[in-house]
């Protein structure tokens, strides 16, 4: 006989991995116990030595749907000459290494329970196993026990407790355990305070919806906001009132086949949203489907998503009766706010938006927000990081962070901001933030800091940051060495940090080509930077190129006023007297103060000078189309690529002008500084595509085509300059599911290999793990 202490690493706590344990040792008739600690799952198994080996190829090749494990160390130790196979109360154990795991969509089991009518949890909102439901919305502190939740005041009944305690049943320690008898409640509070009975709370809240009403619901990981999809009246209501004038809604439909009536879905997207995550799946919207015209305008497609908890479920079943087969879900906050988490917090912020409140007693510990998916290619490209996603940590590569680097915090950059602590090989990322620079969102920045490092019990001396001064957490990590001088900064420049992230998720040791396109990041020499084309890994980067830079009039007034792009941009392209001119070439020229923007770029006035990709993308969208202001971030930009397709894009021309320019540039690139790439010759492609009375759809894609042919060309002579063939895309403009698609399929023609997000976003949600991979391959070199 043998005995083995086994350590397993990994999402391993509150995915039923201590019953799979149990059930696994009792069928090899093996003796020991299993316990959970922060360190990851103690087992202690012993029995001949062949079932050893049988039982350790299982636990790392047939854990649980939703473990996943990482590490697995077994050492010998003596018997004991145990004679049964037991559970252990948790092990309290310094430091945490194990994973939190993310919340869980319905499993199809409890679905079948929550609409059985002899179940006893029929009708139940708060139905749950060992399978699905809340994990690290609840979660205090690791190791993942009741106690530890917010599921501890709730004491389980007598049935419930059978349950947790019978090793055969799916239930079998799964801490959230609850059923109507003993777990949280619902409850209705509507107009005037006045509240609705428990059995009926959900179907008066669809009666609410059916009448037009704006509801509050709470569900998972905050408060969603619901109206019915196919009134115009309503969607209008919730725009205003929430102050959201123009960005896309989600919308949520009970099942597959209510999806399949509103889009078009492949196998792929199919299975995105009946996932264990449950995302917002960004699809192919279908004509005629029914929704309103102002829940996605100006979009091809549609944010479309299905129930993702009990609660969420039963709400669609009372609309379903109603004849409402589409609601509007979207984030229970004001725009550019934290979704509101508590229902005192909901029922102030959201005062003045939502009629009525769906609200429950089963505490929300941690805000998560939905996380949002497309299909790009054969693969999902996630738009969006937080509930069923976050906190999962990306593995890096040992060369860049291992056991014996101390932790390191990196605070990310301004917009859609996230945290990420790099610890022990693994960078755990917080949920999705959002933009910084309001009071509600920096305190969820400050939350989501101390979260991190609570539940991961570490307090990192190192904090990586943007460069840009003005930053909120730029200023947060300086006034932190200000309070605490033991803490060492390390400013990362922005781009870079995109560079470094997908290196870093790719575990990809050697230096690359960076196609870095976005709309904004702090450069090194102090303008704006977001056309990159640079060549590095974590420890440095060489700016090999960049688009043309153009002055932006105004700084962060021209973002939100493309006319003033397209201004600049013309003026970049032909010159001071354009506009004298061509005095009514341009709609904006009629209805916009063109006059003063010109003198302010003639007397250079707040006017930096940016190379970004995503400003061109403005310029043209303001030149081609209506998009003279914008109602958020990339509208323009969203809303020209919505104008064309892939295929479309394919069948047209680049525009000759300007990819003969960059042919010519770059045969001179022996020259001193960076490969400059067009700008003026595409702004006079357009501006004569226009006037030669091409359509604003084949313009959009004859401009898609042009900068896929500019980047495959530079990134060509990059990678053989450099002597590679990886190049990374990233940076918010790769959320452009044409360009990104179109370029990755262009790149591999050409022999090369793209490297492109895998489970962060391109856009700035991946910015804090770049920064702290270069924090940390940095530390290391000083080490060396």
């Amino acid at each position: 006989m043998k005995r083995r202490r086994l350590l397993v690493n990994g999402i391993v706590q509150g995915v039923g991995f201590r019953p799979f344990v149990v059930q696994t040792a009792m069928n090899l008739g093996l003796a020991g116990h299993v316990c959970n600690s922060s360190a990851g799952v103690v087992i202690e198994v012993e029995g001949p030595a062949d079932r050893l080996d049988r039982f350790a190829g299982k636990m790392q090749n047939d854990s649980p749907p939703l473990a996943q494990v990482t590490s697995f160390n077994s050492d010998d130790i003596p018997p004991l000459g145990s004679a049964a196979f037991e559970i252990l109360s948790s092990e309290n154990t310094p430091g945490t290494s194990t994973m939190i795991p993310p919340d869980a969509a319905t499993c199809s089991d409890c679905l079948r329970e929550l609409r059985d009518p002899t179940n006893r949890r029929h009708g139940y909102p708060f139905t749950n196993c060992t399978n699905c439901g809340p994990r690290w919305t609840i979660i205090g502190r690791i190791p993942y026990d009741r106690p530890h939740t917010s599921m501890a005041p709730f004491v389980m009944c007598t049935a419930c407790q059978k349950e947790y305690d019978d090793l055969q049943d799916r239930r079998f320690h799964a801490q959230p355990n609850a059923c109507p008898d003993c777990g949280p409640r619902v409850w209705l509070k509507g107009p005037l305070g006045a509240t609705a009975a428990e059995g009926t709370v959900l179907e008066q809240a669809a009666e609410a919806v059916a009448r037009h009403a704006v509801v509050a619901i709470r569900g998972l990981g905050g408060f969603h906001l619901a109206v019915r999809a196919d009134a115009e009246a309503a969607v209008d209501l919730l725009r205003h009132r929430k102050k959201r004038a123009a960005k896309p809604l989600a919308v949520m439909v009970a099942d597959l086949p209510a999806a399949r009536q509103l889009a078009e879905l492949s196998a792929a997207e199919a299975a995105l949203l009946q996932s264990p995550v449950a995302p917002i799946v960004l699809v192919k919207r279908r004509d005629g489907a029914g929704l309103a015209a102002n829940v996605a305008p100006g979009h091809r497609r549609l944010g479309l998503m299905l129930p993702s908890t009990p609660l969420h479920h039963l709400f669609l079943d009372a609309l379903g009766q109603l004849g409402i087969n589409a609601v509007v879900m979207t984030s229970g906050n004001v725009s550019d706010e934290p979704i509101c988490m508590s229902n005192d917090e909901a029922q102030e912020r959201l005062a003045n938006i939502a009629d009525a409140f769906v609200l429950h007693d089963r505490e929300i510990l941690r805000r998560a927000d939905d996380s949002v998916m497309q299909m790009v290619g054969e693969a999902p490209l996630v738009m969006r990081r937080s509930r069923g996603l976050a906190p999962v940590p990306v593995s890096v590569p040992v060369s860049i962070d291992g056991p014996a680097t101390a932790p390191i915090l990196a605070v990310g950059t301004q917009l859609k901001n996230t945290v990420c602590i790099l610890q022990d090989g693994r960078a755990f990322l917080s949920p999705h933030i959002g933009d910084l620079g309001q009071v509600e969102s920096d305190r969820f920045f400050r939350e989501s800091i101390a979260t991190l490092q609570g539940l991961l019990e570490c307090a990192p001396l190192t904090v990586a940051h943007d460069l840009h001064p003005g930053y909120a957490a730029t200023i947060w990590a300086s006034e932190q060495a200000r309070l605490r001088p033991e803490l060492k900064l390390v400013p990362v420049q922005h781009h870079h940090a995109h560079l470094a992230a997908v290196l870093a998720e790719h575990r990809h040791p050697a230096a690359a080509v960076g196609l870095i396109m976005d709309g904004t990041g702090y450069g090194e020499d102090g303008t704006i930077w977001g056309g990159e084309i640079l060549f590095g890994g974590l420890e440095g980067f060489a700016r090999l190129g960049h688009f043309e830079g153009v002055p932006l009039p105004g700084a962060e007034a021209a973002i939100r006023a493309p006319w003033r792009q397209a201004v600049s941009y013309l003026r970049h392209a032909y010159g001071s007297q354009f506009f004298a001119k061509n005095p009514n070439e341009f709609p904006f020229q009629g209805d916009r103060p063109v006059a003063p923007v010109l003198e302010i770029l003639e007397r250079d006035l707040n006017s930096p000078l940016t190379s970004s990709c995503g400003r061109l993308f403005d310029a043209v969208a303001a030149m081609v189309g209506p998009w003279s202001e914008v109602g958020y971030e990339a509208q323009a930009a969203i809303e020209l690529a919505a104008l064309t397709t892939a295929a479309q894009v394919r069948a047209v021309q680049p525009f000759s002008l300007a990819v003969n320019e960059l042919h010519k540039r770059l045969a001179q690139t022996d020259t001193n500084g960076p490969l400059l790439l067009p700008v003026a010759t595409v702004i006079k492609s357009v501006r004569e595509a226009r006037r030669a009375g091409v359509m604003p759809g084949v313009i959009s894609a004859m401009f898609h085509r042009t900068l896929i042919e500019i980047l495959a060309l530079t990134a060509g002579w990059a990678a053989a300059k450099n002597d590679t063939a990886y190049v990374v895309l990233a940076g918010g403009v790769f959320q452009n599911e044409i360009l990104l698609g179109e370029l990755e399929q262009r790149l591999r023609q050409d022999g090369l290999h793209p490297l492109r997000p895998l489970n962060l976003p391109p856009g700035d949600g991946a910015v804090s793990l770049g920064q702290a991979a270069i924090a940390a391959a940095l530390s290391k070199e000083r080490q060396q």
